[in-house]
């Protein structure tokens, strides 16, 4: 491989303009699906990050029958699905597991939840039959995403468009990835003004896709749920989480129980290792950050399921150059690729150098799949060469 160093940040810029907004956005679903080299790519929404132990089963099935045999984790905490052929026959799988709940809403229900809080997914299905209920939300972009951040900043961090972080004892209000004046003491309230906020949003955008890309909108949004709903007007600091908050290895929780955070190679698991959580029956967390987190073990439990998804790649030391670089698919999956970025991702965690921060390696300008925290990307300019430069 070889690298050429960026003059700075600025001559990098250009590669992450906005798309064109004139046309819609070309985010995947489970109904209109995106194409590669490898085939058809297929999204299937999984609200708050949560999969039932018992979805694995179906997961696993989609994957093998309809795919490639294995199930990616986006940024956006969403599964995607490569080499899919029969794009109406993966619709109809996806609809009668129950995975598309609304044909209407399919590419909407982008929805983040902090992977060790359980206790917020009842927010998060609040929210998600909230938007299924509306028909106005359905008219977003595929590009809007919803957070609730427990209060460590994990979710904050990946700039949701609308979401709450809980500080001090109420639901403060993110609009456009920062947080804003609003705060909601109710929590039966939050999904209720969420929803309320995203459809202001919907009758007032115009060629805009994510909040943040329209300057006045954050305040307009916010001063008409203060006139509409019964919250509190406050300014709180909140954090924001830097460099990658996945949780890694074995972590104690409260109740007794082990949870355990695992590392994703390049984002994905196979068929074979769904039907090992299927068969686990510990409901399961999927990350924005390339990871998972398996919930409410025993502690014996956690060691066996530990000894046995190892061995299938899965990582669970958080000391691991894997979890330093990630990578788009590259070729030969995706033909505006310029290189094969994975492999030279892997060629770079082998040769033993050591990475310091987060890498991401991009097939071509669009950059798919970066990190939100600072990194060092590498852009390829041709096969096995790359542009270097501090993000």
């Amino acid at each position: 491989m070889t690298f050429q160093k960026s003059a700075d940040v600025k001559s990098a810029a250009v590669l992450i303009a906005h798309p064109d907004r004139s046309r819609s956005d070309m985010c995947p679903g489970a109904l209109k699906l995106h194409h590669a080299n490898d085939g058809a790519i297929g999204r299937v929404r999984f609200p708050g990050g949560r999969v039932r132990a018992s979805q694995w089963e179906d997961i696993a099935r989609i994957s093998d029958e309809l795919g490639d045999g294995s199930i990616h984790i986006t940024t956006r905490g969403n599964m995607q699905f490569r080499g899919v052929s029969d794009e109406a026959a993966f619709a109809d799988v996806v609809e009668a597991a129950g995975f598309l709940p609304s044909r209407r809403h399919d590419k909407i229900r982008n929805i983040l939840c902090s992977p060790l809080s359980p206790e917020l997914w009842t927010l998060t299905d609040d929210l998600d039959q909230c938007l299924l209920e509306n028909d106005v939300v359905a008219g977003l972009s595929g590009r809007t995403l919803f957070g609730f951040d427990a209060g460590s900043g994990d979710i904050v961090s990946q700039n949701p468009d609308f979401g709450v972080v809980y500080v001090d004892g109420a639901y403060q209000l993110i609009l456009g990835g920062k947080t804003t004046s609003v705060a909601i003491a109710d929590s039966d309230e939050v999904a209720t003004i969420l929803t309320a906020a995203a459809e202001i949003w919907q009758n007032m955008r115009e060629i805009e896709w994510r909040l943040h890309e329209s300057p006045v909108a954050r305040q307009r949004i916010a001063e008409e749920l203060h006139e509409r709903f019964d919250v509190v007007r406050r300014e709180v600091a909140v954090p924001r989480a830097q460099g990658s908050a996945r949780p890694i290895g074995w972590i104690s929780a409260d109740d007794g129980t082990v949870t355990l955070g695992a590392g994703l190679r390049f984002g994905f698991l196979t068929s074979k290792v769904a039907r090992i959580l299927a068969a686990v029956g510990a409901d399961t967390s999927i990350t924005p950050w390339a990871s998972l987190v398996i919930h409410g073990l025993k502690e014996d439990e956690a060691e066996a399921v530990t000894k046995v998804l190892a061995p299938q790649g899965l990582i669970f030391d958080a000391h691991s150059p894997w979890l330093k670089v990630t990578a788009c698919t590259g070729l030969p999956g995706c033909q505006k690729s310029l290189t094969n970025t994975q492999q030279d991702a892997t060629t770079l965690v082998q040769s033993g150098d050591e990475i310091n921060g987060l890498v991401h390696f991009s097939g071509c300008d669009r950059r798919c799949g970066h990190p939100l925290s600072h990194h060092t990307e590498y852009v390829a300019v041709g096969d096995g060469e790359y542009e270097v430069s501090e993000r």
